[in-house]
């Protein structure tokens, strides 16, 4: 004698059944397409932020760097803390290049590419700087571990330099397509001249 499920057991297996489906179908139309990269993102901006707050820390202490320098005096023009260029525009295109070496040592650890730089000509003085300041705009493609030895091989060397403007973000796009995309990372690098060759650009 065959069996035959009673009303209750029929409307027990078709909720089963409803529920299997509902969960199935959030899973291959929702939770892979649109759950999972959500996730990734916010780890993505989570890392970020963290990574952020470490080089803002960092740069809060430029002020103390540029006091050492002011402190350096006349006497000392022939110190290696300044740019050897003789005037901001082939300061800045030794800034630029000194950007593309420090990537360059790097090429070995994840990769890391200059995407674009550019001069800053003549960038106005500000209150309290005694000498001539050169500037470049960089930007970088970069992992976060060469993109901090490069930092720290600019702002830890001689001539002194001062990296500024950091701004570091990733491509929610291409976080998606692929969860190890590099961060792009734009900032400002500067430098000083040697106050004697500082003040001859300023003589009539």
């Amino acid at each position: 004698m065959s069996y035959s499920p009673t009303p209750r057991e029929r409307r027990l297996a078709a909720i089963l059944l409803l529920l299997g489906a509902l969960a199935l179908a959030y899973f291959l139309l929702l939770h892979w397409w649109w759950v999972a990269p959500l996730r990734q993102i916010d780890a993505s901006m989570d890392e970020l932020q963290q990574t952020h707050a470490r080089y803002a820390a960092a740069i809060a202490e430029q002020p103390q760097l540029e006091q050492r320098l002011a402190a350096l005096g006349a006497g000392q023009a022939a110190s290696s803390a300044f740019l050897p260029e003789n005037d901001t525009n082939t300061a800045a295109a030794g800034l630029m290049q000194r950007v593309v070496d420090a990537v360059a040592a790097q090429a070995g650890n994840r990769g890391c590419v200059v995407s674009q730089k550019m001069p800053i000509p003549d960038p106005p003085a500000t209150g309290g700087e005694p000498y001539r300041k050169a500037s470049a705009r960089v930007s970088l493609s970069c992992a976060i571990e060469p993109l901090a030895a490069v930092l720290h091989a600019l702002e830890q060397g001689t001539p002194y330099l001062f990296v500024d403007e950091l701004n570091i973000y990733r491509n929610p796009a291409a976080a998606q397509q692929d969860g190890a995309a590099p961060l792009e990372v734009q900032f400002t690098v500067s430098g000083y001249l040697r106050p004697a060759r500082a003040a001859a650009q300023v003589q009539p």
